[in-house]
């Protein structure tokens, strides 16, 4: 009889309904919206339109420096706004209205309008849970999700499993995009261009050839988000006149790019290196043209055979979502599983779970791959409470940085003893890094400083240095922008031990650069 119940429990647990795990959700007879539409075609300024207006409204963003920019928005406008990221809070006690990165939607706040941007992006392997979550659980009555429309028909999916009523409204782009009908080489850029490569020392290569003849502004997925923000600023105000980038200028960032050109057509996945695909090809090439600088933007290539394939998959249709969308385990599933399995390992847990977990409706376990790469660390400590090896295995950790590495160790020493440990850098600030490794150790040093703040946020008893970390991010963040400004860098890496995979990455005004008489031989094959 025992073991019957046993059997019962463990299946009702291992059967889940995800819509029942928010209540909330459920009783406020919500209104979806999937504002669809290319980039540049005003779906999600149309959205943030709807949010300023209503009482009450969260604006969910994939990025953190997305969530900042429109909390100071919103501030501009004298709305009353908070701030939440997994690092940081900005609380207005009069606030009806907080920009947060997605991950830390508050389920249980009721609120008139809720946004969910870039909503195709859960597809993301390592994110898409965040997504698929806050669309099922938004606590909204109604719900505004923008995305491409390759995200179209999972959305319709996940509407007809909820029973909710779903609108689509559909954007154009305001203005064309065009193929260029020749290639273009890195001596011949115009003012207005981004270059597009896809690792840190790529990125880098390019200023540094460049910065002889331009103003140069670098945008990659390892600098911070207020080091990205200022390399965008410089280029929106144009005391940069090129500006070369990783696909981290997909998402969010609006600028007065006119040229986009791409140094290369394959990418490192993290797993190896292939050719781009049409999704990520049209994602990058939408940030050409921004209306109200540029009629028409421009989508080129520095090589012939690197144009060819940029060309053939840009006219490519975009791949639709399919399902199964992935879904993590909650706190309260770990503990329950932890129960039945009787183990505290949670490798073990997390393995269970992805493998036995069924879901009504169109999604399944997800097995985050980095989850389960911190895990195996923290299942070493034996003395770890599991509600804190889950909270830790969820970290913005990266490994292959000694310096993170032995950070995230100190924290997870510090937790398993119960020990207060207090923020310390790891580097000397001089004025600016004379070498990429200098530049790379200030660019990990923010990391770590993120992830301090990171487990700060959860818990503040055992780091209490919020403020002198945040107080440090700042001083390292100009440390980066004023090295990247400087000329004397050497981003050569001559001799220097580099490591670009960590940083390939696949985690938005001013002056019209001169048309030359080059742009006659633009073809008029056009994207809209």
């Amino acid at each position: 009889m025992i073991n019957s119940t046993l059997k019962e429990q463990l299946h009702k647990l291992l059967n889940c309904d995800l819509k029942t795990l928010y209540p909330l959700a459920r009783s406020l007879n919500r209104k979806l919206y999937f504002y669809v539409g290319p980039t540049n075609s005003g779906k999600t300024h149309k959205a943030m339109e709807e949010l300023m207006q209503a009482d009450c409204g969260t604006y969910l963003a994939p990025l953190r420096l997305l969530a900042l920019e429109n909390y100071e928005n919103l501030k501009s406008k004298n709305i009353p706004v908070s701030l939440i990221t997994g690092e940081e809070e900005k609380f207005d006690e009069d606030a009806g209205h907080i920009c947060s990165t997605i991950e830390m939607i508050d389920f249980n706040l009721d609120v008139d309008v809720s946004i969910i941007d870039e909503v195709q992006m859960l597809a993301d392997n390592d994110r898409g849970w965040a997504w698929v979550n806050a669309i099922v659980g938004s606590p909204a009555r109604k719900v505004i999700m923008t995305g491409s429309v390759n995200a179209l028909d999972a959305i319709k999916k996940i509407a007809i499993y909820l029973g909710e009523d779903l609108e689509i409204v559909k954007f154009k782009r305001k203005n064309p995009l065009e193929m260029m009908s020749y290639h273009v080489p890195l001596q011949k850029i115009q003012k207005g261009t981004a270059l597009i490569a896809f690792s840190r020392a790529d990125v880098l290569k390019i200023k540094s050839r460049l910065s002889k003849y331009h103003k140069v502004s670098v945008l990659y997925g390892n600098l911070s988000p207020e080091v990205r923000r200022e390399e965008a600023k410089r280029f929106r105000d144009g005391d940069s006149d090129i500006l070369v980038a990783t696909d981290a200028i997909a998402m969010g960032l609006n600028l007065p790019i006119k040229y986009i050109i791409f140094t290369t057509d394959t990418k490192f996945d993290g797993t190896s290196r292939r050719k781009l695909i049409s999704n990520e090809i049209i994602q990058i090439a939408g940030r050409a043209g921004r209306y109200g600088h540029h009629e028409v933007g421009h989508i080129g290539a520095t090589s012939k055979n690197v144009l060819e394939h940029i060309d053939k998959e840009f006219h490519t249709p975009l791949h639709t979502i399919k399902p199964p969308f992935q879904v993590k385990a909650t706190n309260t599933q770990i503990q329950e599983l932890s129960a039945h399995l009787k183990t505290k390992s949670l490798t073990q847990i997390l393995n269970y779970f992805s493998k036995h977990m069924k879901f009504d409706g169109p999604f399944k376990a997800v097995n985050l791959s980095s989850m389960i790469e911190l895990s195996k660390i923290l299942d070493a400590k034996h003395q770890i409470k599991l509600e804190d090896k889950y909270l830790l295995s969820q970290a913005p950790v990266s490994t292959k940085s000694p310096l993170i590495r032995n950070a995230y160790f100190d924290y997870i020493m510090a937790v398993m003893h119960n020990r207060i440990v207090r923020y310390r850098p790891s580097i000397n600030l001089k004025n600016s890094a004379k070498t990429q490794k200098e530049l790379l150790k200030a660019e990990d040093e923010v990391k770590k400083i993120s992830l301090y703040l990171w487990i700060a946020y959860k818990l503040p008893q055992l780091f209490p240095d919020s403020t002198k970390a945040t107080i440090a991010r700042v001083a390292v963040n100009k440390y980066c922008e004023d090295s990247l400004k400087s000329k004397k860098i050497d981003f050569e890496f001559k001799n220097e031990n580099r490591r670009d995979n960590r940083n390939h990455n696949g985690n938005k005004r001013e002056r019209d650069g001169n048309r030359d008489n080059r742009n006659s031989q633009f073809g008029r094959r056009k994207r809209y």
